[in-house]
């Protein structure tokens, strides 16, 4: 292990490219305590649809910040932060190596930066949805933003397209609507008065895994999508939807595959286009982590989900950086 400051190990992909894997086989070969990097495992009762480990799995590897709320109840980037920072002292007063793994992208970026404002424009993104006001007109940008972010769409015009862009343009890039970054920032701010000192008294090592071509992903995504409704993910949102105090307002039923069944049971949309569209939400998803990975300051160790030697190439990589 370095002599310098304690290492953190950072382990980031978008969703279905393997990373519990890869975390399991860090955790075999490093004294390594894992804490969750994902804003829809913090959940009880959302097992299924957010691909949590199975409880054997579990109990053999344990996850901090697993199971921690109610869907009931919201979580900030600003309460990830404190409660990761915590967490990452006691591991390293333990002698034990923090293993942050997960691809809430916005909570790494709370961490490794601190609470950052809403992100920058992205030529990309723009020209994307420049493109769909092209083929649809910007109603079209509207009725889209309206489906993500019903409180901006109220506030902004059908014919304003620049404020258009941008509030989809957030939604895009983070996957988190335009109003509630303006929500969060008030209360983040309050949550991190006095702590605003951003420097990590860690040596942080970033990795990512992620297959080389985003067709392969998109094919692990459906099938990963398929796998779950087998093992009763639709009975899983029944049991959510029969709940008087849970609603679509509320983040934990916003996740991706959760919202989606959701509005089948709300008889909005038949099952099949539920499902495809749970699917098509998550790809979406994962094109805003590699945007967001893609974009990462630090520099990144990145190894091929479909690589047969992925898990010895990281450990290599680990035993020349000392850890």
């Amino acid at each position: 292990m370095s002599d310098l400051l304690p290492p953190v190990i950072c382990l980031m992909g978008p969703t279905a490219s393997g990373k519990t894997e890869l975390a399991m086989h860090l955790a075999d070969r490093y004294p390594c305590e894992l804490v969750s990097v994902d804003s829809a495992l913090i959940y009880r009762g959302m097992d299924i649809g957010t691909a949590k480990p199975d409880k054997d799995t579990l109990l053999r590897y344990p996850h901090h910040l697993v199971d921690i709320l109610d869907p009931s109840e919201s979580y900030s980037a600003a309460r990830f932060r404190a409660d990761a920072l915590e967490l990452t002292r006691d591991i390293v007063a333990r002698g034990r190596i923090p293993l942050l793994v997960g691809g809430t992208m916005l909570y790494f970026r709370a961490l490794a930066e601190g609470l950052a404002s809403m992100p920058a424009a992205d030529v990309g993104v723009r020209k994307e949805i420049e493109q769909i006001a092209a083929s649809e007109g910007w109603q079209g940008v509207h009725a889209r933003l309206a489906a993500v972010d019903p409180e901006a769409a109220q506030r902004i015009h059908p014919n304003d397209p620049q404020r258009l862009q941008r509030a989809y343009e957030v939604y895009m890039l983070t996957g988190i609507s335009l109003s509630e970054w303006h929500r969060r920032e008030s209360i983040e701010k309050a949550e991190a008065k006095g702590s605003h000192d951003n420097f990590l008294p860690y040596t942080m090592h970033y990795m990512s895994i992620a297959p080389l071509e985003r067709r392969v992903l998109h094919d692990r995504i459906a099938s990963r999508f398929d796998v779950m409704m087998r093992q009763g993910f639709l009975e899983e949102v029944e049991s959510l939807y029969a709940r008087a105090d849970l609603n679509p307002s509320l983040p934990s039923i916003r996740a991706v595959g959760y919202r989606q069944l959701w509005d089948y049971l709300d008889g909005k949309l038949s099952l099949d286009d539920s499902v495809e569209r749970g699917i098509i939400a998550t790809r979406q998803l994962a094109k805003r982590q590699m945007t967001w990975l893609r974009g990462w300051k630090a520099e990144i160790d990145w190894f091929d989900s479909l690589d047969p030697n992925r898990f010895d190439q990281a450990l290599k990589r680990l035993e020349r950086i000392a850890i």
